[in-house]
């Protein structure tokens, strides 16, 4: 009878890739509790957040990560209360739209998507690049890139064919 063979580096990677889509499953599969759920009562639904972004009013969101390579993210907005105010998907198209070029900055972001799924520079305006990928009207894989200038306020709003999903931009 022949040895049980080693895994591959291939195969260990694909593992590794399995488990991580899994674990950001988890959070999607999970039922959130009603809207008025004290803040323990939602982090034993829903697990740890991956991030936690305090509210000018005195309340806070929970991140619930789908980025980098998931095109979701879920936020928990919990009210100076300590209560369930909200548990939504923020990465849609209609959200996106609520953003105020010219006015928000980067912690308006990171309180509405969370983090990003990439981080790049648009050196010709000095710009700093936040890239979310999400379903563009739940049907189109998309990128949508948030330019922030030096002081970190929004000056432009682009969005695009994802090019992880896009054959046009693969290399061959």
């Amino acid at each position: 009878m022949p040895a049980p063979s080693r895994p591959t580096c291939r195969t260990a990677g694909l593992m590794a890739a399995a488990l991580l889509v899994l674990s950001a499953c988890a959070t999607v599969l999970r039922q959130p509790p009603p809207v008025g759920a004290p803040l323990t009562a939602v982090t034993a639904a829903l697990g740890q957040p991956t991030a936690t972004y305090p509210e000018p009013d005195g309340g806070q969101v929970l991140e619930y990560r789908g980025q980098p390579m998931g095109q979701f993210q879920y936020m928990a907005r919990i009210g100076p209360d300590g209560r369930l105010v909200s548990y939504d998907q923020a990465l849609t198209s209609e959200n996106f739209a609520q953003v105020k070029v010219d006015h928000w900055t980067k912690d308006d972001i990171l309180r509405h998507f969370g983090r990003p799924a990439e981080v790049s520079r648009v050196y010709v305006h000095d710009y700093e690049v936040w890239s979310y990928r999400y379903k563009e009207a739940g049907v189109w894989n998309s990128l949508m890139n948030v330019h922030f200038d030096a002081q970190g306020v929004v000056r432009q709003m682009l969005n695009g064919p994802d090019p992880m999903y896009d054959e046009r931009f693969r290399h061959r």
